[in-house]
């Protein structure tokens, strides 16, 4: 599970740095830098926080699956592979 994670992450991290209107959303909502974009990619905390900003929007969720060619419940499947990505349980 979790190389198919890190797997969709980094297509996501490729995606997101491709699209010209959405990269500075990210760098700015993260405070990530661009040297970010490169030193941290084989991290999973930092891929998880790729498709944590991901998943806030619908929107973007389409657009990547679609562009990636994967099912729309492919970002939430990989994040749920990657730490932290756990369902929380509040009982």
């Amino acid at each position: 599970m979790q190389v198919f994670a890190e797997t969709v992450a980094l297509e996501a991290l490729a995606w997101l740095v491709g699209d010209d209107d959405l990269l500075p959303v990210f760098l700015g909502a993260t405070g990530a830098s661009a040297e970010d974009l490169r030193s941290r990619a084989s991290e999973t905390d930092f891929l998880a926080s790729v498709l944590d900003f991901i998943l806030l929007d619908d929107a973007w969720v389409l657009r990547f699956c679609q562009a990636a060619g994967l099912p729309g419940e492919a970002v939430l499947k990989a994040r749920a592979g990657l730490p932290g990505g756990a369902d929380p349980h509040w009982t």
